[in-house]
C-alpha cells in the first residue's frame, strides 16, 4: 500500500480495463463481415469468440494466483506484450483458422491483464481507498464496452475490418511501455518464493474449458447431445478430483479456506447470480426490440448505450460510499435497482413504447455501477493481501461463466415458457408468434426476479461495514 496514490500504477491498471472492454465488444460487431472476408460461415468464425472467452475464463486464476506467488508486474505486462503482437497477427490472418488461432492467443493476453488489473490499482491507492480503486476499474472497462461496437463499425465502415484489431495495437504498447516505466521486483512476505501447484492449475483450466463448453450454445451443438453427455460425466469426475488435490495441496491454487471468509463467499455469489440475470436479460432483449418492436439494429443500439453510461457516472461514486460506509449498503442498492429492471420486464408487452426497455438499460446501468465497485472491492480486498491476484481472477472467471450460463438459462427458460403459452411442445421460440413469445419473456424475467431476491439476501448477508483483509493464518 502506499502513502499517496501512484497515478503511474493506476493509469496502467485503467488501460488493462479500458483495452479488456474493447477488445470484448469491438469484435463482436465485426462477426458478419469477418464471416464473409474469410470465405466462412457464421458459425465457423464465432469460433474465434469462444477461444478467446475460454483462456478469459480458464486461465484468469491461474494467472492471479502465478501474480501473487511471483509478481503480478511481469505477468501484466507480458500480457500486454502478447495482446498487442496477437492483435497484430489477427489483422493479418489469411483465413479463419490462423484468425482462430491468435484469437485465442490474444484471450490468453486478456486474462494476463485481467487478473492484475484491480490488485494493481489497490495498490497504487492508500489503504481504506479500496471503493474508489476498484471504481476507477468498472469505469475504466465500461468505457472500453461503450466504445467498443460503434468503434468497431465506424473502421469497418470506413477502412477495413483488420483495422479493428491493428487500432488494438498502440493501445497494447501504451500499456507495455507504462508497465516498464513502473516495473518493480516483488518478493513473498515469507522471503521464499511458494512452489506453484501445477497440477491443480491444469486441472482447474481442465475444469473451466469443459464447462464453457458445455454452457456455450454454439459448442453444443456442435458437439451434438451425446458428446455433451460424455462430458459431463468427465466435468464431475475432474470436479471431485480437483477439490480433493486442492485440500492436500500445500500451494493450492485455488485455496478452499478462503470461502470460510463469509465476505468473500456471499460476494462472490451475489456477483455469480446478478451477472447471469443479466446475461439473461441482454440476451432476450435484442429479439424483443427488434423481431417483437420492430426497432432497427440502429436504434436498439442506441437503447444498450443507457446501461454502460449510467455505470460509468455511477462506479466512482458508489466507490467513494464503499470507502465511507462499506459494500453492503450501495452492493444492495445496485441489486434493488437491477431488480427493478426486471419488474418492468414483467410487464412488456407486443406493443410497449421503446421507453420501457431503455428504462430497462437504464435501472441495469445504475445497478451495475452501484453493485460492481463495492462488490469487487469487497472480494478482492476480504481475502489475505497474499491471494488478492486469485480473487481477481476469480473476479474474471466468474463474470465468464455467467454470461454463458444466463444465455444458456435464458434459451431453456423461453423456450419451456413458449411451448407452454403456443400450445406446440416442439415449438422453437420465435416472433413469429409474438404474444406467445412476449409471454415466455415475461415468465423468464419472473424467473430472474426470484434469483435475484437471493442475490439481494447474499448481499446483506456479505456482513461488515468495512472491507478488511484476511489474516492469513
Amino acid at each position: 500500500m502506499t502513502a499517496r496514490t501512484d497515478r503511474l500504477l493506476l493509469a496502467n491498471a485503467i488501460m488493462g480495463q479500458f483495452i479488456t472492454g474493447v477488445a470484448t465488444r469491438i469484435f463482436i460487431v465485426s462477426l458478419p463481415t469477418l464471416a464473409s472476408a474469410l470465405h466462412t460461415d457464421i458459425l465457423a468464425i464465432s469460433w474465434a469468440l469462444i477461444v478467446y472467452q475460454l483462456a478469459g475464463i480458464s486461465l484468469s486464476v491461474v494467472f492471479g494466483r502465478l501474480g501473487d506467488i511471483h509478481g503480478r508486474n511481469w505477468i501484466y505486462g507480458i500480457g500486454f506484450a502478447i495482446m498487442t503482437v496477437s492483435s497484430l497477427a489477427c489483422g493479418l490472418a489469411p483465413n479463419a483458422f490462423v484468425l482462430i488461432l491468435f484469437r485465442l492467443v490474444q484471450g490468453l493476453g486478456a486474462a494476463m491483464i485481467s487478473s492484475a488489473t484491480r490488485v494493481l490499482a489497490m495498490e497504487a491507492m492508500p489503504q481504506g481507498s479500496e471503493g474508489r480503486a476498484n471504481g476507477y476499474m468498472t469505469m475504466g472497462f465500461h468505457s472500453g464496452l461503450l466504445l467498443g461496437p460503434p468503434l468497431g463499425g465506424l473502421v469497418i465502415d470506413l477502412v477495413s475490418w483488420r483495422w479493428i484489431f491493428f487500432l488494438l495495437v498502440p493501445m497494447g504498447l501504451a500499456g507495455v511501455v507504462l508497465t516498464l516505466m513502473r516495473a518493480q521486483r516483488r518478493t513473498t512476505t515469507a522471503g521464499r518464493a511458494l512452489s506453484i501447484d501445477y497440477l491443480g492449475a491444469t486441472l482447474l483450466i481442465t475444469l473451466t474449458v469443459l464447462l464453457t463448453l458445455l454452457l456455450d450454445r454454439r459448442s453444443a451443438q456442435t458437439l451434438g447431445a451425446g458428446r455433451a453427455g460424455i462430458m459431463a460425466l468427465v466435468f464431475a469426475a475432474t470436479l471431485v478430483g480437483f477439490l480433493a488435490h486442492e485440500r492436500r495441496a500445500v500451494s493450492p491454487v485455488v485455496n478452499l479456506a478462503l470461502f470460510r471468509i463469509r465476505m468473500f463467499t456471499f460476494s462472490i455469489l451475489s456477483l455469480l447470480l446478478i451477472a447471469t440475470t443479466i446475461s439473461v436479460l441482454s440476451f432476450l432483449m435484442p429479439f424483443y426490440i427488434q423481431d417483437v418492436l420492430h426497432f432497427s439494429p440502429s436504434f436498439m443500439g442506441l437503447i444498450f448505450l443507457a446501461a454502460p453510461v449510467f455505470t460509468i457516472c455511477l462506479a466512482t461514486v458508489s466507490g467513494q460510499l464503499t470507502d465511507r460506509i462499506g459494500p453492503r449498503a450501495p452492493a444492495s442498492i445496485g441489486v434493488l435497482s437491477t431488480m427493478a429492471a426486471f419488474a418492468i420486464g414483467l410487464f412488456l408487452r407486443v406493443d410497449s413504447h421503446w421507453l420501457l426497455p431503455t428504462i430497462m438499460m437504464a435501472l441495469v446501468g445504475v445497478g451495475s455501477g452501484f453493485f460492481n465497485t463495492p462488490n469487487q472491492a469487497a472480494i478482492i480486498g476480504s481475502v489475505p493481501r497474499e491471494y488478492r491476484g486469485f480473487a481477481t481472477g476469480m473476479v474474471q472467471t466468474v463474470f465468464g461463466i455467467s454470461a454463458l450460463l444466463g444465455i444458456s438459462l435464458g434459451g431453456v427458460l423461453l423456450t419451456l415458457a413458449f411451448r407452454y403459452f403456443s400450445g406446440l411442445a416442439d415449438a422453437t421460440p420465435s416472433a413469429a408468434d409474438p404474444r406467445a413469445f412476449v409471454s415466455a419473456m415475461n415468465v423468464s424475467y419472473l424467473a430472474c426476479l426470484v434469483l435475484m431476491l437471493v442475490a439481494l439476501g447474499a448481499s446483506f448477508m456479505r456482513g461488515g461495514t468495512r472491507i478488511e483483509a484476511a489474516s492469513s493464518s
